[in-house]
């Protein structure tokens, strides 16, 4: 297998959340500006929406299957319901006190979920203080009210529905995993939850707290298993020099099956995960400290299909629906202003997967 890139475009910042058609042909960017572009890959053309989540960062955003609606989240706490035909804004809702890490939205287009939640330090360890408003809130994709709410010790930074839309997980700063039956209802106690110390670490030097976490999670598309993604451990928080890492579950039983072999991870952080629409493999990107890719695709075995560095942070990646081509999204380093202009620092890439004959 191999990717070859056909696309590479500028936005004006970075691109933190990232919606797309199924085709690929359109792609809604959510951004460091708090703005909400709608763009085109192919020739990467731009319009901002009337509304977005400025002058706060715009963190996420859903496309409702089979409809003109777009939700995104932000910084602010807000879940905002978009008019993609007019780009205006026709539903708002405060779901957070504190930012919305990440949101996802269940294959069926009902359901919404986001997560949130602050580190503050709750002892000599600096281990993280309970949440002080539910952590994982879903809400009805169309009307925005709440369907449940569920705890986990926050921050948790990121969700994933499985394909039937039933479940609901969530990871957080301190690797620990939680996977709840949405029809049990608000407060109900996950059905499996684990913890993998893989993804945090405690910082030795410079600062000296916890960091890392499970930046981003996937169901295979059968339902049977779970990827997550983040950096294994470094005494450095922020050097960003951790191990490159992804593991994958059987979330029933709340073991790991597989993760990254050595010899095949450079240092750095993993922030997007998104399943081939086979079932068959899995793409992991990110941000590349040192090594040789920062975006590659593996087997479901585990197994190394290939690998690129994109020369950019990566903080989502999406197959298009009939598996021809790789999205990604994210920024390059922000330079200072030149003549009072910031220099655009957002990216959108495209890739086109090429099988290997024989």
């Amino acid at each position: 297998m191999k990717l070859t890139r056909a696309f590479n475009h500028t936005l004006p910042t970075g691109v933190l959340g990232m919606a797309m058609t199924p085709d690929g042909s359109r792609a809604y960017c959510a951004c460091a500006d708090g703005i909400i572009y709608e763009f085109f890959p192919e020739d990467g053309r731009m319009e901002p929406f009337e509304s977005g989540h400025a002058p706060s960062y715009a963190t996420g955003a859903v496309l409702l299957p089979g409809s003109d609606t777009l939700v995104t989240a932000g910084y602010d706490g807000r879940l905002v319901w978009h008019d993609t035909a007019t780009r205006r804004q026709n539903q708002d809702r405060q779901a957070h006190a504190f930012w919305s890490w990440q949101m996802a939205v269940s294959k069926d287009g009902t359901r919404l979920a986001s997560v949130t939640g602050q580190y503050l330090p709750n002892g000599w360890k600096y281990e993280p203080a309970a949440e002080t408003e539910p952590s994982v809130r879903v809400v009805d994709a169309r009307t925005g009210k709440d369907i449940a709410t569920f705890s986990h010790l926050p921050p948790v930074q990121s969700c994933a529905f499985s394909p039937d839309g039933r479940y609901l997980a969530a990871a957080n700063l301190m690797g620990e995993v939680r996977v709840w039956d949405i029809e049990a209802g608000s407060g109900s106690a996950p059905m499996a939850k684990w913890i993998s110390p893989d993804f945090t670490s405690w910082g030795t030097t410079k600062s000296h707290h916890y960091s890392g976490g499970i930046f981003a999670l996937a169901f295979s598309p059968d339902g049977a298993a779970l990827v997550g993604c983040g950096m294994g451990p470094t005494g450095d928080p922020m050097g960003g020099n951790g191990k490159t890492l992804w593991q994958r579950w059987d979330w029933r039983k709340g073991e790991r099956i597989d993760q990254i072999k050595d010899g095949q991870h450079g240092t750095g952080l993993m922030e997007a995960i998104d399943w081939h629409p086979d079932g068959q493999r899995f793409v992991v990107a990110g941000r590349l400290a040192q090594g040789t890719w920062n975006t590659a695709i593996f087997g479901a075995d585990g197994s190394l299909l290939t690998s690129i560095d994109c020369q950019m942070r990566t903080t989502r990646a999406r197959f298009t629906a009939d598996g021809s081509s790789l999205v990604l999204a994210g920024c390059n380093s922000q330079h200072p202003r030149k003549n009072g202009i910031w220099p655009a620092w957002g990216r959108v890439q495209v890739y086109r997967l090429e099988e290997k004959a024989g």
